[in-house]
């Protein structure tokens, strides 16, 4: 049996998002196929996630969010009142076919992914990690939060110490909102500073939220030694049970960050990041490359689940890459090595001292 489980949902391989869109690039569809084409995926380590019902969604969001919400995804379209009430059908959180079950099905996955972690296995579910998402709006690309509900999840079986870590280049307001006031859950955020939605400052932080806003273009080494930092802070804080968002848009070469990790130092984030608690929850998040991004989170699955990572890929899989494209990317940006290997080359750096006196912030709270 697999150690890892891998949350998906057909659902999640529809086309979706429309034209012009920075999720318009089918993340889901490119993983399955890519992890697929390297003989990662089998009944035994995959899960098929229901669509959260009603009910469960309204245990975070409001009920007149929801059904507003559902009726204009029926509908494909809402009034301009409804719009800026609830901030869909807008160019950054559109309407399109089936848009309310998609969302739902993120949801409905990290309910799983908090009831498989608890029975024992990591839980993967890169379609989840909405984490701008509010109780009564959209935000960000993120109609529901879906990382709210795995940490309420794992609340309601009884665990009172959870960490929650959101390593996407945005930090993670919606989660931090839900949360702030639970001391049962203590959130770290690393984020590139200066970047939308404009919150998560160092001078927001108390004894359970961590704000860590990153200097542009961090590298390989500087991150290594922020994470380092993380886990010697909440090693004593023995969470029963951690909850990352892995979102992929840190990784060098996204359109929407200046970040610049290898997945190699991403992976080995995350890895370190897992010691910390019994209970481990891995979701997805940002990421609008498609190239690194269906690498970096194959490669997670592939050190999660225990495969062995090839140093070639085989034709099936690069196949998959050479038929990625993406508008905001063009063609003489692309590496090499996005359409050849599933591992970038590591990219090790300078400390700045911005970085520094980040790790010397840790103690002041």
């Amino acid at each position: 049996m697999s150690k890892a489980i891998f949350i998906t949902n057909p659902i999640f391989a529809s086309d979706a998002w429309g034209n012009n869109h920075p999720l318009a690039i089918s993340r889901q569809r490119s993983l399955l196929d890519f992890c697929s084409a390297l003989g990662w995926t089998s009944s035994q380590n995959m899960a098929i996630c229901d669509f959260a019902s009603l009910n469960q969604l309204s245990q975070f969001h409001s009920e007149e969010y929801i059904l507003a919400f559902q009726k204009a995804s029926r509908d494909l379209k809402i009034d301009a009142a409804g719009r800026a009430e609830f901030s869909i059908g807008t160019l950054e959180n559109p309407l399109f076919d089936k848009v309310f079950e998609r969302a739902s099905a993120s949801v409905g996955g990290s309910i799983l992914a908090a009831e498989i972690a608890l029975g024992g296995k990591v839980a993967f579910h890169p379609a989840g990690g909405t984490h701008h998402g509010r109780k009564d709006k959209a935000s960000g690309f993120c109609y529901f939060n879906d990382p709210v509900f795995a940490i309420l999840t794992l609340l309601e079986a009884g665990l009172s110490r959870v960490l929650y870590v959101d390593i996407d280049a945005h930090h993670g307001d919606g989660v931090e909102l839900a949360f702030k006031a639970d001391k049962r859950v203590h959130m770290v955020s690393l984020h590139e500073e200066n970047r939308w939605p404009n919150s998560g400052a160092l001078k927001d932080n108390c004894a359970q939220i961590c704000n860590l806003p990153l200097p542009k273009a961090i590298n390989d080494s500087e991150y290594a030694i922020l994470i380092d930092a993380i886990c010697e802070k909440y090693v004593d804080f023995d969470a029963q049970a951690i909850v990352i968002v892995a979102g992929a848009d840190c990784l060098k070469g996204d359109p929407l960050s200046t970040m610049a990790l290898s997945n190699l130092g991403f992976v080995s984030a995350i890895e370190k990041l897992l010691k910390l608690a019994p209970v481990k929850i891995v979701l997805g998040g940002g990421g609008y490359n498609p190239w690194t991004v269906t690498r970096a989170w194959a490669l997670i699955w592939g050190r999660l689940a225990g495969f062995e990572i090839p140093l070639a890929l085989p034709p099936s899989a690069r196949d998959v890459l050479s038929g990625l494209e993406c508008d905001l990317i063009d063609e003489e940006d692309i590496l090499p090595e996005w359409r050849d290997s599933i591992q970038d080359k590591g990219n090790a750096g300078e400390i700045r001292d911005e970085i520094n006196i980040l790790v010397g912030s840790l103690s002041k709270f």
